[in-house]
């Protein structure tokens, strides 16, 4: 999926959605620029958006933290619109159980990209079983390695020790030693602390 300018697009969307945006720079810059219009006069940009503006904008910070495509995206928001069950929880727990995404939460990969590049590339298996696809759905009890021929690569050249410092989510285990993720839990909601606002994304699509 091509993205384009990332500074550009995470100002339009007033958010970091990229590692990259996510800097006390882009913070302070977005400060700076905020109610700001043209000439630096205020007025903000575009003027108060409407309830369907508001609902576009939140939906393109959701498709753009998780790097999917507009099909991709609304594929996902559809599947958890049509199941019994809470629609927040159903669709937060598709997204976050990407295995591309679970290698990025157990910090495995520094950036969503690069996580989904160790995947593409075969460099992951999941209960043995080499998965190189980076939608591919990880399930509770599911155990995440790396491929034996892929252990030397210089990409994981420093990465138990990257992984001792690192804090992830309480529903993954990680073993540093053995470069092992276990999925221990469903990942929760936790409004706050997204990017984006996913009840919006929702009415987006049940207009």
């Amino acid at each position: 999926m091509k993205i384009g300018p990332k500074y550009k697009i995470a100002r339009r969307l007033g958010a970091g959605v990229f590692e990259k945006t996510q800097t006390q720079k882009f913070a302070l810059r977005q400060t700076q620029t905020k109610g700001k219009g043209k000439g630096g006069k205020g007025g903000g940009r575009g003027g108060p958006k409407t309830d369907f503006g508001v609902q576009l904008l939140e939906k393109q910070k959701a498709r753009y933290t998780y790097l999917l495509s507009e099909r991709q995206f609304s594929n996902y928001v559809l599947k958890a619109l049509a199941k019994k069950g809470t629609n927040k929880d159903l669709l937060y727990g598709a997204l976050e159980s990407r295995i591309d995404n679970i290698v990025l939460k157990a910090g495995f990969a520094p950036t969503r990209s690069a996580a989904r590049q160790l995947v593409s590339h075969g460099h992951i298996v999941v209960n043995g079983k080499r998965v190189n696809v980076p939608s591919y759905a990880v399930k509770v009890g599911d155990k995440l390695s790396i491929r034996e021929a892929s252990q030397k690569k210089p990409v994981f050249a420093d990465l138990e020790e990257r992984l001792k410092k690192y804090q992830a989510p309480s529903w993954l285990k990680i073993e540093p030693e053995k470069k092992t993720i276990e999925v221990q839990g469903a990942p929760k909601l936790n409004q706050e602390e997204l990017l984006f606002d996913i009840g919006q994304v929702l009415e987006f699509y049940s207009r």
